[in-house]
């Protein structure tokens, strides 16, 4: 018997349902271009693992997921219509997260073809401590890899340093030196601040990129989807110190 195809990641949702969002009034028959280009997209994101199912989202399955966000799209059960209904928990989580922001999820869609397309390693940048953010899991990994880059972070340490003569965190001004000695001297971690749909293959990251901040500040802001800002996090450390000083 052939295997049953694994639920659809979080990835291949966000390419199917900017697809969907594109032909939202009238589906592309099973055998569009369009179709046929998203599951060969699929395919290609999978690498060997798609492989090992005879039908790993081919066309058929791509139009039955489009058809899935059918059955939970308002503008579509409004008009008394329905789709296919079997659809999975990352069908209505995907659609919560970007129903209301399409222009977003196109450039998430973009950016994960993008990487998809690209000979960037990321395989190394898996952290169980990490959350995959909303755009996905590769556009994750890319993220986590830029902001590990040795070269990077001893330019980025070197040009602060040069500049105020200490490292401390960006969000919650943690010093390791002060607190640890010279055990702590030059520890800090490196955060990748651009937004993950904004991340291109073969694009240099400029230290401007780039923020210091603690291992505290780092987990918290990868803790769990959405990740925070930089800003989200610093409003986030304000109001929880004045809730403890007043309390």
């Amino acid at each position: 018997m052939a295997r049953r195809n694994p639920p659809w990641s979080r990835d291949e949702l966000i390419l199917a349902l900017d697809l969907y969002a594109h032909h939202r009034d009238k589906l592309p028959d099973h055998d569009s271009s369009e179709i046929i280009e998203l599951s060969t997209i699929l395919n290609k994101l999978s690498g060997p693992a798609g492989a090992e199912f005879e039908k790993f989202r081919n066309a058929n399955g791509v139009y039955m997921k489009l058809a899935n966000f059918r059955a939970i799209d308002p503008q579509h059960i409004a008009q008394g219509k329905q789709g296919l209904t079997r659809g999975g928990q990352g069908d209505r989580e995907v659609w919560a997260e970007y129903s209301g922001r399409m222009a977003d999820l196109h450039a998430a869609a973009t950016a994960i073809k993008a990487a998809s397309e690209a000979k960037e390693d990321v395989d190394s940048a898996g952290d169980d401590a990490f959350v995959d953010a909303a755009e996905g899991r590769l556009l994750s990994r890319m993220h986590v890899a830029r902001e590990r880059s040795h070269e990077l972070v001893v330019r980025k340490k070197a040009a602060v340093l040069k500049s105020s003569g200490k490292l401390v965190c960006e969000a919650c001004d943690f010093d390791f030196a002060t607190t640890y000695g010279p055990r702590g001297s030059g520890f800090i971690e490196c955060h990748h601040v651009q937004p993950l749909h904004t991340l291109r293959p073969g694009v240099r990251t400029r230290l401007s990129d780039l923020a210091l901040i603690c291992s505290n500040c780092h987990r918290m802001i990868h803790a769990r989807s959405p990740w925070l800002s930089m800003d989200e996090l610093r409003t986030m450390i304000a109001e929880n110190r004045g809730r403890h000083t007043h309390s």
